[in-house]
């Protein structure tokens, strides 16, 4: 216990990216992504749903204080639903209770409060739980996998399964630092890298990992008992079903388990798909959906401005800078092609400049963000990879420098919303601003503005008394 202890002590995210070893180099699929790299350049720039959870979970500093409503619902009538004030109330180990103060954890979150009674219940509830990232959800799953463990029995327990190697890592770090206080509860990954000795079974309570490991030890090599697992986590389902290959291999794991084994579904979205994914796997589960938070578009004043082209698009950026005070800003473009021009562009000019897409990898866009939040960088120019789900605090402007549309060149309102979104958080007021440069942006704008029932008002940046007047 105690080396998973020092990979999870608190640290600089690019310390802890350094951690993570994630794998990179001459790989075969790094190869085939540099063959790529350029034909790719000027196609629409998309996030890899896997990656962002993993961002959002690395960069995520601490608990997001929610006022959002729970929906509750429960299948099983003789599990009477509780909430909990205190972690005390929850009669945990002293072990357990002392991890839980070191992370930090005070009080429990709304999701919290709500699963802990149901997630350590006896006999075990299963549970299917949505909340969106920073609301302890994981915390939650992981104090009832370490609750769970008899440390008498010398051999897997639990299992908790993620999309990718990355994700494994963090769900286990935080097992690690909850359990730190726990010598006896032995934890093992169950992912790319790892090896086991063939000709012995696993001993240790915790298997945390991917579905393909956890199928290969578990089905090919028979390495555990899957009939012996009391816990199944299956934790950010939503990423699960839209990576080819998991939703089946999660299956198949599901039909090895026995039917008193506790299902825990978590994930972060509201789809039917993966709601019809929960409910093939958890029977007579209670549910527990913290409701999402609506972006809100009240705080902040809408802008566009007309352009003739690509250069006069970056004028305008000029004279912004030019006449307003601005703390931090994102930029928008469609394709990394735009975004590498227009950072160039903006570096030769003094501005100190980063840029985000889809090229990079995660370390490397762990830490162009970390620079970027902790201002050493007050411009961060990106496309779409960064549209939703990441917040800085510092950020007072957002420039679609490419408005946001769909694959047949029609207004994407909502990813319009995430970006937009990227300001004016946290009770502060915020600025977007949009470049339009044809009649066809035009057209996107005024979908946009009447889709939402917000002006869109029109901004000369020529004139620099027009300029001051939106930074005030």
């Amino acid at each position: 216990m105690t080396d998973w202890v020092k990979i999870a002590e608190d640290q600089e995210v690019s310390k802890l990216v350094d951690k993570l070893q994630i794998a990179s180099g001459n790989t075969p699929a790094n190869d085939l992504k540099a063959q790529n790299a350029s034909e790719r350049d000027n196609e629409p720039d998309v996030a890899d749903p896997a990656e962002t959870s993993l961002l959002i979970k690395i960069l995520g500093k601490g608990l997001v204080n929610t006022k959002l409503a729970l929906d509750i619902q429960q299948k099983n009538p003789s599990s009477p639903l509780h909430s909990v004030k205190t972690f005390e109330a929850l009669h945990l180990k002293p072990e357990l209770l002392k991890g839980i103060y070191a992370m930090g954890f005070n009080t429990p979150s709304k999701i919290q409060e709500t699963a802990l009674p149901t997630l350590l219940a006896d006999p075990p509830q299963n549970m299917i739980a949505q909340s969106q990232s920073g609301t302890g959800k994981t915390a939650a799953f992981v104090l009832a996998m370490l609750s769970r463990v008899n440390v008498n029995l010398n051999y897997p327990q639990v299992l908790c399964l993620s999309p990718t190697y990355e994700l494994a890592i963090q769900t286990g770090e935080v097992a690690a630092r909850m359990g730190q206080f726990c010598p006896d509860i032995k934890l093992r990954f169950a992912v790319r890298g790892e090896e086991v000795d063939r000709n012995s079974q696993i001993p240790d309570h915790i298997l945390i990992g991917t579905p393909g490991k956890m199928l290969d030890w578990g089905l090919k090599f028979r390495l555990f008992d899957m009939k012996k697992i009391t816990v199944f986590v299956l934790d950010e389902a939503d990423v699960m079903i839209a990576t080819q290959g998991h939703h089946d291999q999660c299956i198949r794991i599901h039909k090895m388990l026995n039917q008193q084994c506790q299902m825990l579904f978590f994930s972060a979205t509201y789809d039917k798909e993966v709601m019809d994914f929960a409910r093939l796997i958890v029977s007579e589960p209670t549910i527990i959906r913290l409701m999402r938070e609506e972006e809100s578009l009240d705080n902040i004043k809408q802008y566009y401005v007309k352009c003739k082209n690509e250069d006069g698009k970056y004028t305008a950026i000029q004279n912004i800078y030019g006449c307003i005070s601005i703390g931090q800003a994102i930029i928008f473009c469609h394709t990394r092609k735009t975004a590498a021009w227009l950072a160039a562009k903006m570096a030769s000019d003094g501005h100190s400049v980063a840029v985000l897409s889809g090229d990079l990898t995660v370390e490397q866009r762990l830490a162009v963000l970390d620079r970027f939040r902790s201002g050493l960088q007050k411009v961060l120019i990106t496309t779409n990879v960064l549209s939703r789900g990441i917040d800085i605090e510092q950020v007072t402007i957002v420039v679609n420098f490419d408005l946001p549309v769909d694959v047949r060149g029609n207004a994407d309102c909502e990813t319009y919303l995430h970006r937009i979104g990227r300001t004016g958080r946290f009770g502060k007021s915020g600025i977007a601003i949009n470049l339009i440069d044809s009649e066809r942006s035009m057209a996107v704008c005024r979908t946009v503005e009447k889709h939402f029932k917000k002006e869109i008002q029109y901004l000369n940046t020529d004139n620099a008394d027009d300029i001051e007047k939106i930074g005030n």
